[in-house]
């Protein structure tokens, strides 16, 4: 059993004073948790300072957490009792109002303690003893005035089995996940409920499943791009879709982005048991100071270190005796009455479950009505100080009442209405009867809360801040330096398409024999509603070395692929126009590998042969590392407005030629060759040529035809007329020799019958003489017909064929509704990481569609 700690002296109710008999309270009873209730001035702190004195005494560690200041106390250790030591902390404005100077002020203030401990039996061997029993010091989470405490010890994978582990692990990533979303205002999270725990909780849970440490910038990546494809039986993106996620990653991105935030990640690790024991075995009484932080943030960090002390002590053995104490200096809004904060519910399991394991809390709070009395059901001590109203004592005692059965509410009501300052009534479940006591005087001097920029003297007043080390040996910075932050990979030289760069490790001598790679093992988050396309690895190094213009050396070998983000912007644009009868598609691509990060693009310059999708990857490749995604690719709005701008450029620019032939009305598109088009043009000629042709020979045909017709009648009526004349002739010789016999024979004839004869056979022969001049005529015309319809002919000819050569080109451009953007967003492009002779050489993976 240990030694009993020495709090105060029995006070005697019915006569109001002290009694000469010892308070002794044995430390093992902190294993079922104690409460401190008081209000302001009834001496709670000086109590709990007390209490921690002795429990220093006793060589148990203690984790404080002090919201107000208070506890910074327990580091003022003046055994020695000279006002030198205490000059320093006396309040120099109290003095000065009090009309003191500091060298007075400090010299009653030593005889105060001096005179105070005397009266109490604390002589300067306990003061000794107390300043070596254990190591103290003042840890300010967020902030280097203290020893800064850095959190990223906490989302590392902790060096325990996962199979073994896997329900204390749970707990632990709960804890952490619920903290982390009370950092962005996510108070009242049920781990069951929330998409936002369960997507994060299977993300520590993947990581650390496989032995992977975490950090915050991992964690965003990965929420945006969850490393498993489904939660439960749904996708991931029904689940939680890619848009609110990127909400949930801006929050904690946010945190990140917030320059105020580089102080939770440096320096010592948030290492419990390095917090609770020295190497030496020595305990550790370390003091977390939050009052600087905003109650966010301290929600936060309270809820880490009671996560990390839930895990820790999941790992000790069960005990019965008094380990390690956890003290908070004020509960009030980490374990209310109906809300649900992220601190409850680690809280309340604390409660419930750390007495197995041997760690007790000390809970303390000013405000008796908003907290859970159904929680503190659970600690077995209560110290109960003067409080302010009836009001806090009524709902005090309903709390003391449903704790503990059997209580007689009238008893402790006429205690609680005696107690004074200094004078606690303490309720045990060890104990048959509440008692009232004085508290004894502190060892330590109580110089009042104490502030931010007084914290770095105060750990140098008891060595705190030097080099310190870790489990394991490992020395930790000092709190007056900043932690030092790792250096960051050597950066590659900027990659452009189709070409290598080569990037060189920094000359130190603390460098690796490979050298760092670049990137990181997790896919940076394209912004939300951005699609995401992986280019496929389709050179071998040796094409790829081919491609860049290098020489593989003959120690080379690669290491790795880099993905590196471009901008991907293609779009089917249609070109329609009836008039030219053009209906026409074509594909504009462009590759974008250094966009401005303004948000400027000369699209023209980054044109590549159209993409096929179908031949891209579904994932990237397995192990690949990825480069990090820099504006404007970061960014949805400049995105969406390039989308437009890419557009916009298109219409404005990009034209489909039409080969047109105006006269012949014969059009076509890019998709037509010359010597096609050629050709359409003389087959339409030779159409449109014929079609002429016939024209105007059914023209002159006609023509011919009738100087034809009137020939042939002409010629029809010259045979006529010659039968006729030869008739006429023979006629008129016929009457000659009647004539001539008739005047041998005797016989009269009349002269005039000969005479008209003659006529009718001169006018014959004028018919015939007239036909044969018509019919020369009428051949003549069919000559002169036949020679223009020849020339004609020809002329058409000509024309036509001179119409087939008749060709210009006319660009169309194309309706903004006829565009058609069909891949827009970020593009991972594969490189080859080769290394050779100490250099990192980055060689292009893909080789185009």
């Amino acid at each position: 059993m240990s030694e009993k700690f020495y709090l105060g002296r029995i006070f005697d109710p019915q006569s109001g004073q002290t009694t000469a008999d010892p308070l002794h309270y044995d430390p093992d009873d902190l294993t079922t948790h104690a409460v401190v209730v008081g209000m302001t001035g009834s001496g709670k702190t000086g109590l709990c300072v007390d209490l921690l004195e002795e429990a220093a005494l006793q060589g148990i560690p203690a984790l404080m957490i002090d919201p107000k200041g208070d506890i910074t106390n327990l580091l003022l250790h003046f055994p020695d009792l000279l006002p030198a030591d205490f000059q320093p902390w006396v309040n120099a404005d109290e003095a000065r109002r009090e009309g003191k100077s500091l060298e007075q002020a400090a010299q009653e203030t030593a005889d105060l303690w001096r005179n105070g401990l005397a009266k109490w039996g604390i002589g300067t061997d306990r003061l000794r003893a107390l300043q070596n029993s254990a190591e103290f010091a003042v840890y300010t989470p967020g902030s280097d005035a203290g020893i800064p405490i850095s959190i990223l010890a906490s989302l590392q994978a902790p060096p325990i089995p996962w199979e073994e582990n896997r329900e204390l692990l749970r707990e632990k990533i709960s804890g952490t996940v619920t903290a982390l979303l009370g950092l962005v205002g996510m108070t009242d999270v049920d781990p069951v409920r929330s998409r936002e725990h369960i997507l994060l909780s299977n993300i520590f849970e993947h990581a650390w499943s496989q032995g992977k440490d975490l950090d915050l910038g991992e964690l965003i990546m990965q929420v945006q791009n969850p490393p498993f494809p489904k939660l439960g039986v749904f996708d991931v993106e029904t689940f939680y879709p890619g848009k609110e996620r990127f909400e949930l990653a801006m929050l904690l991105n946010n945190i990140l982005a917030s320059p105020a935030f580089q102080a939770w990640i440096e320096g010592q690790p948030l290492d419990i048991g390095a917090l609770l024991y020295a190497p030496d075995g020595r305990p550790r009484h370390s003091v977390f100071y939050i009052a600087h932080l905003s109650e966010a943030e301290r929600m936060f960090f309270v809820t880490l270190l009671y996560s990390a002390v839930e895990t820790w002590m999941r790992t000790q053995p069960g005990t019965t005796t008094l380990r390690a104490l956890v003290y908070f200096d004020e509960i009030y809004g980490y374990l209310p009455p109906t809300a649900n904060p992220p601190s409850k519910t680690l809280m309340l399991r604390m409660l419930k479950q750390a007495r197995a394991f041997g760690v007790g809390q000390v809970l303390v709070t000013q405000n008796p009505v908003d907290v859970d009395y159904k929680a503190l059901s659970n600690a077995g001590t209560w110290f109960i100080g003067k409080l302010q109203t009836d009001r806090d004592k009524e709902r005090l005692l309903d709390g003391l009442q449903s704790a503990a059965s059997g209580m007689d509410r009238r008893e402790y009501d006429d205690l609680i209405s005696r107690l004074g300052k200094r004078v606690f009534l303490v309720h045990n479940v060890h104990e048959k009867h509440p008692l009232l006591f004085q508290t004894r005087w502190a060892m330590n001097y109580l110089a009042g809360p104490l502030t931010r920029l007084q914290l770095r003297d105060l750990n140098a007043l008891v060595g705190a801040g030097e080099v310190r080390e870790a489990p394991g040996g490992r020395p930790l910075p000092k709190a007056a330096a900043p932690a030092q932050r790792e250096s960051a990979p050597s950066q590659a030289a900027a990659a452009t398409f189709g070409a290598a760069a080569v990037s060189q490790k920094a000359d130190s001598p603390a460098a690796s024999s490979a050298p760092d790679l670049p990137g990181t093992e997790s896919r940076p988050a394209v912004p939300a509603r951005t699609a995401e396309y992986f280019l496929p690895n389709n050179l071998t190094l040796t094409q790829a070395a081919k491609a860049a213009g290098r020489t593989l050396p003959a120690d080379s070998h690669a290491v790795g692929m880099l993905y590196r983000p471009v901008l991907l912007a293609q779009a089917e644009v249609r070109f329609l126009q009836r008039k030219y009868n053009l209906d026409f598609e074509r594909v504009t691509a462009a590759l974008v590998e250094e966009p401005d990060p303004r948000g400027v693009v000369r699209w023209e310059d980054w044109e590549v042969a159209p993409l096929d999708e179908r031949h891209f990857d579904r994932q990237p490749i397995p192990g690949a590392r990825f480069a990090s995604l820099e504006a404007p690719l970061n960014d949805a709005r400049t995105l969406k407005s390039l989308q437009t701008d890419f557009k916009d450029w298109i219409y404005r620019t990009v034209t489909a030629s039409v080969r047109a032939n105006e006269k012949l009305k014969v059009y076509a598109g890019p998709q037509v060759s010359a010597a096609e088009f050629r050709e359409l043009c003389a087959k339409a000629a030779r159409e449109k040529r014929d079609a002429e042709l016939d024209k105007v020979a059914a023209r002159y045909d006609r023509k011919l035809e009738s100087v034809r017709t009137k020939l042939a009648r002409e010629e029809r009526e010259l045979r006529e007329d010659e039968a006729e004349l030869q008739q006429r002739k023979m006629e008129e010789w016929g009457t000659h020799a009647e004539n001539i016999l008739g005047l041998f024979g005797g016989r009269k004839r009349r002269l005039t019958t000969s005479l008209s004869k003659r006529r009718m056979t001169e006018q014959a022969k004028a018919d015939v003489e007239e036909s044969i001049d018509a019919i020369a005529e009428f051949k003549q015309q069919i000559a002169d017909l036949e020679a223009e319809k020849a020339q004609a002919l020809q002329d058409v000819n000509d024309k036509w064929a001179e119409m087939v050569s008749d060709v210009s080109e006319i660009p169309v451009s194309p309706y903004k509704k006829d565009i058609l953007v069909t891949l827009f967003g970020v593009a991972w492009m594969p490189y080859h990481l080769v290394e050779a002779g100490g250099r990192l050489m980055e060689l292009p993976g893909y080789g185009g569609a």
